[in-house]
């Protein structure tokens, strides 16, 4: 076999084919024995009938056919090799010609990965928010643990604000009761915003017994996304008393003595919070300077797929969990068609350069994964999932999808490298220093970081 590469652009190359005729046996035999057990032939036992007899009743081009389709892929991946590409995705293979006897030729046009060179990125500098903990910030913290502990006693009055209330509700469209708009005996607080648009204004008022009706868009249920007449009728309420704030409460809500060491407990909760806030906008900043750096161009191909995948992902799982179509997601979000396009292209291009340049650094700097390091990440990732690490071990190896988890830590690993390279300033013009942080966390963070950008899309290499 003889094959040759011809670049067409930086993302795409041809190889051109030949393929002498002897080469070409083994397919041939298959073919046959493949028709043979497809077909009857009067006097012929299945499965021996001759050659001859199948190229006369059922013509040599069909064995041809059948022999090149099978031969094309094995021609094709030792072309590959020859040429030595990484390609992405699947060919498009041209038969140019095809003797019988005497010889094949092929070409095979391809997206391939691109030459990447990798920016000297020594010189990065970013600026992220500084980490300040207010006395505001910890009142607050301790606030919410304190409403968590609310205690709630049945009152003879108007609800008000705050009150936990007990309602029945029955939903129509178009005047008629829902088969799942009757709800009964739910327990709802004045003001949290967890159920309906409306029904703070409509049972603000109202005491035991009382009812009102009010309009309202449903989030979920066989009606999502319509409008709905709600009638809610209330059948107690109850007010919310709030413990007193001293070294009692701490001993309930927590494990310290006093509230001083409560508080204590917060800050340095909250300052952890915002360190790894920071680390993450540090992560971030960084990565966008790299890509900056580098020359990256995308093949178009790739991106019109990643593009697609992003968008069915949006609207058939994150969309579809929330009962959203993607009309009403873009009207909610104040975004036009075009908008959205736009900002999903740019999306799409910034995830696949992000991949090509962590991939290149990852090779030039000769990066491994350590199998605590895929573990870490296979644990985290079964969190995330609502999976048990076994359940998501499993389904992880039964997919194949192995190497891209560790594809996945090893990008956290490059990037890590090139955000200890750089130089991190706070806003208040102090050095940041991320390698404080263990290893295995900071390259984890770096991976979530890398995780962002690029989406649930992977590169994939095929041949």
């Amino acid at each position: 076999m003889k094959s040759a590469v011809e670049t067409l652009n930086p993302t795409r190359v041809r190889l051109t084919v030949e393929v002498p005729f002897e080469e070409l046996k083994d397919s041939l035999d298959a073919a046959y024995k493949k028709i043979n057990q497809q077909v009857t032939v009067k006097g012929f036992r299945k499965g021996k009938i001759p050659a001859r007899v199948i190229d006369q009743r059922f013509g040599r081009g069909a064995v041809l056919e059948e022999a090149v389709n099978d031969a094309l892929p094995k021609f094709y991946n030792e072309a590959v090799t020859e040429a030595e590409v990484n390609p992405l995705g699947q060919p498009e293979v041209d038969i140019t010609e095809l003797k019988d006897g005497e010889l094949l030729s092929f070409t095979a046009e391809v997206d391939v990965r691109p030459t990447i060179e990798i920016p000297d990125y020594s010189g990065i500098e970013v600026e992220v928010d500084a980490i300040e903990v207010t006395d505001e910030d910890i009142e607050k913290s301790v606030e919410q643990l304190r409403e968590r502990f609310a205690s709630t006693n049945p009152v003879e009055r108007a609800a008000v604000e705050g009150d936990v209330v007990t309602v029945d509700l029955t939903a129509k469209v178009d005047g008629e009761v829902l088969p799942d708009g009757i709800a009964d005996g739910v327990s709802y607080t004045i003001g949290s915003g967890e159920l309906l648009d409306g029904i703070d204004a409509a049972v603000t008022g109202l005491e035991a017994g009382g009812e009102a009706t009010f309009t309202s868009e449903l989030k979920g249920g066989s009606a999502a996304g319509k409008e709905a007449e709600v009638t809610v009728k209330v059948t107690a309420v109850a007010a919310r008393e709030l413990p007193e704030l001293d070294d009692e409460f701490a001993q309930m809500a927590s494990e310290f003595d006093t509230l001083d060491e409560l508080k204590a407990d917060s800050r340095k909760r909250l300052e952890n919070m915002k360190q790894f806030d920071q680390a993450t906008q540090a992560q971030e900043r960084v990565l966008e300077k790299f890509l900056e750096l580098a020359e990256i161009p995308v093949p178009e191909k790739l991106l019109e797929d990643e593009v697609n995948t992003r968008k069915h992902n949006l609207e058939h799982h994150q969309l579809g969990q929330m009962g959203l179509s993607l009309e009403k997601y873009l009207e909610l979000q104040g975004k036009t068609v075009e908008e959205f396009e736009a900002e999903t292209k740019e999306q799409a291009v910034k995830g696949i350069k992000t991949q090509f340049l962590l991939d290149e650094l990852v090779s030039k700097e000769e990066l491994n994964v350590e199998q605590e390091e895929l573990t870490e990440h296979l644990f985290r990732r079964a969190a995330s999932s609502g999976m048990s690490p076994d359940q998501f071990a499993q389904a992880v190896v039964q997919g194949g999808q192995v190497p891209m988890l560790v594809g996945e830590v090893a990008r956290g690993k490059a990037l890590a490298v090139v955000v200890e390279a750089a130089k991190v300033v706070d806003t208040n013009g102090e050095v940041v220093d991320l390698s404080d942080d263990e290893d295995e966390d900071e390259v984890e963070a770096a991976a979530e970081t890398v995780e962002a950008v690029t989406g649930e899309a992977e590169v994939a290499e095929e041949k």
